[in-house]
Formats: C-alpha cells, structure tokens, sequence
C-alpha cells in the first residue's frame, strides 16, 4: 500500500493505492472527510482488489481547485487521476457527496465503469441534515464551523450512530482536517454550492434524478436506516428510478456504512466485486 501525490493542472492530489491483485476500485469519501475513512476496507479487501482513495480537492492533504467545486468538476479531476494511474476500467464506490460525485463519473465514462456503488449518497432529494442548511447562511455559516474540538465532535456525530464507530485513525484524520488551514472556508463553498436554506439544490438532485434514469452500469444503493444527514428514503427513490438496481437498507447504520459496519459493507463488496 502506498500513499502519493499526483499533479493535475497544477494540483496535487493524494491518493493511495493497495496495489491488490483484483479489479481497479476508486472510493471517494465524502463533504469535510478524506481517503482514511476507508481504512477498514484497506485493511480487509487492500489485498484482493486495486483499492484506490484519493482526497478530492480540498480535502485532506490535496490542493483546492476552483475548477472542481461541481459534482461535474471533481468528476473530471478523478478521471485524470485514474488516467495518471494507468487505470482505464473501475469500480465506483462512494459515500455521501462522494457517491454524489461517482454517479457523474458513470454519466461522463459509462464505458470506462464495471460497477457503481453509492453508500448514503447526497444530490438525491432536497431533504438534508438542519445544520448544513443553517450553514447555507452568509455569516451564520462561518460561526457554525469553526476549527477546533466542537467541529471536530460536531461530525463524529452527524456521521455515525455510535461515536466508537470512529476508529483512532479516522479521527486523527478529522481533527487533522478541522484545523486544515483554509478547510473550513472551502467546506462552506462546497456545502453552498449544493445547498441553500430550503435543502439540497433542485437542479443538483434532479440532475442525479435523469442520470439514474438512463443509467446501464449495475448499481448497487447502500444506506443506513439511522442516517441523520440524508433520509433513506432518498436511497429508496434512487433504486426505484435506475433500473435493475439493487438496494440494501443497513439496519443500527447512520451516515457511514463503511465505518459502522465494516465487516457487512466489505462483504457486499467482496460479493459485487470479485
């Protein structure tokens, strides 16, 4: 398993890569996170299948970039990278805005993705966690988010029902990334761009809306039932609108499948991957 920087456009992006002998794998974390929070999958599946993650821009330790501040954006850069890394075919597995964001790579690459899966994804449905949409507000954002240990407990509990969910590692990285210079500015951007007082934007949501309808690469739709970001029910309508989709509802599960329960979300994906 190795960890590196790749430059696009004048970026550096970070990525790691477990170098396993299967199928190419990206996994994409979501708003305010970064590649440690699929550690667990590393650990088990790193072996078996080419597990990639990567810090979207912004994120974690990689460069901003005002040219992916959209779903369709962070797309493109992901492809770029997937390019600089030889990978022409892959499996797409994302979680919250990350899921959000690989359903635009399957849009732009069908050819190029073997399989999809969205975990909790966001840009389902109007329906988002009351913070995020009191954090839409000029100044009342910036009060809500600022670094430091409340920040930090703040999205332990949003993400996950149980706090001892979030391992050691990934809680270095969170408090890591709350005081990331510049990184509680840049969440607010992303966060507006998809969001405003009255929720999720319509043109982002409906958009996911018309991209599931005509989608062709099998999907699979993860979500915990105790979710306190984004309501199941988004997952639901997900399935109901992409055709031969399969849904999977995590029960005792929020926001964060792959670190609540590890042991079940590496067995679907041992299931649909190899």
């Amino acid at each position: 398993m190795t960890d590196s920087f790749v430059v696009i456009n004048s970026v550096r992006i970070r990525c790691r890569d477990s170098g396993g002998d299967g199928p190419a794998v990206l996994m994409t974390h979501g708003i305010g996170e970064s590649l440690e929070f699929w550690h667990r999958q590393f650990d088990d599946l790193g072996p078996s299948l080419r597990l990639i993650a990567w810090d979207m821009p912004g994120h974690g330790l990689s460069d901003e970039s005002a040219d992916a501040m959209s779903l369709e954006g962070q797309a493109r850069v992901a492809w770029s990278l997937l390019d600089q890394l030889g990978v022409q075919r892959v499996h797409l597995v994302g979680n919250s805005l990350g899921a959000a964001m690989s359903l635009r790579m399957a849009d732009q690459a069908p050819a190029r993705v073997d399989s999809l899966v969205l975990a909790n994804s966001a840009a389902l449905g109007p329906e988002v966690f009351g913070a995020f949409k009191l954090m839409s507000l000029p100044w009342l954002g910036e009060l809500m988010n600022k670094p430091g240990p409340t920040a930090v407990a703040q999205q332990i509990k949003a993400i996950v029902l149980r706090p001892e969910a979030i391992t050691p590692h990934v809680r270095t990285a969170i408090e890591r990334n709350v005081r990331r210079p510049g990184g509680a500015a840049h969440f607010l951007k992303q966060l507006r761009a998809m969001t405003t007082l009255r929720g999720q934007r319509e043109a982002v949501w409906t958009r996911s809306h018309q991209i599931l309808q005509g989608l062709k690469v099998p999907t699979r739709i993860v979500h915990g039932e105790q979710d306190v970001v984004l309501p199941i029910a988004h997952s639901v309508t997900a399935h109901g609108l992409c055709s031969g989709s399969e849904l999977v509802r995590l029960q005792d599960c929020g926001h964060t499948p792959q670190l609540e329960q590890p042991g079940v979300f590496n067995e679907l994906l041992r299931q649909w991957l190899l």
